[in-house]
């Protein structure tokens, strides 16, 4: 399965370059996420828990950041192994627009499994897979700039800011 999007996210490249970067603000993106330790140099340690279809397992893996080209590009690689489930391996390389106060972030990802997971059918997958990266990705921007303005009727006026945007701004 093979997807191609973008994101633009109210930050500046070396604010999402960072965040990139950062085991916390990727254990907060990755949908179903458990555990995430290491570093972007040596790698990270996932535990990630998820139901495609009928299939629940634990896949425990490893996350990889290759081809960096700092602040501009990134391959991140993800392989984790659900035991009887099998396993699910993906990538999704990462290029970064700046464009001052804003940067899109543009992804390629392709994702596989093997095991029982892949006797669900491509459909199921596919659909997965492209949710997976959809949350991964939204997930990441609101990590960076915030939750979504709120309505006029909250009566909140004070704007929200990107947990990980506030610890590095």
């Amino acid at each position: 399965m093979k997807l191609s999007d973008s994101q633009v996210i109210n930050a500046d490249a070396a604010t999402v370059w960072a965040a990139l970067l950062d085991a916390e603000v990727l254990k907060a993106c990755v949908p179903g996420c458990t555990d995430m330790s290491g570093d972007a140099d040596a790698g990270f340690n996932a535990t990630v828990v998820q139901k495609v279809g009928p299939v629940k397992a634990t896949f425990k893996g490893v996350v990889t950041l290759s081809n960096r080209d700092e602040p501009n590009s990134l391959t991140i690689t993800g392989e984790g192994k659900g035991g009887p489930a099998g396993f699910a391996k993906g990538g999704a390389d990462v290029r970064l627009e700046d464009a001052g106060d804003t940067t899109t972030l543009h992804y390629d990802v392709e994702a596989k499994v093997g095991g029982k997971l892949a006797q669900l059918g491509s459909r199921i997958i596919d659909g997965f897979a492209k949710k997976m990266a959809d949350e991964f990705f939204t997930n990441f921007k609101t990590a960076v700039e915030g939750p979504a303005e709120p309505d006029e009727d909250s009566g909140d006026d004070a704007p929200k800011e990107g947990w990980f945007k506030r610890i590095t701004g």
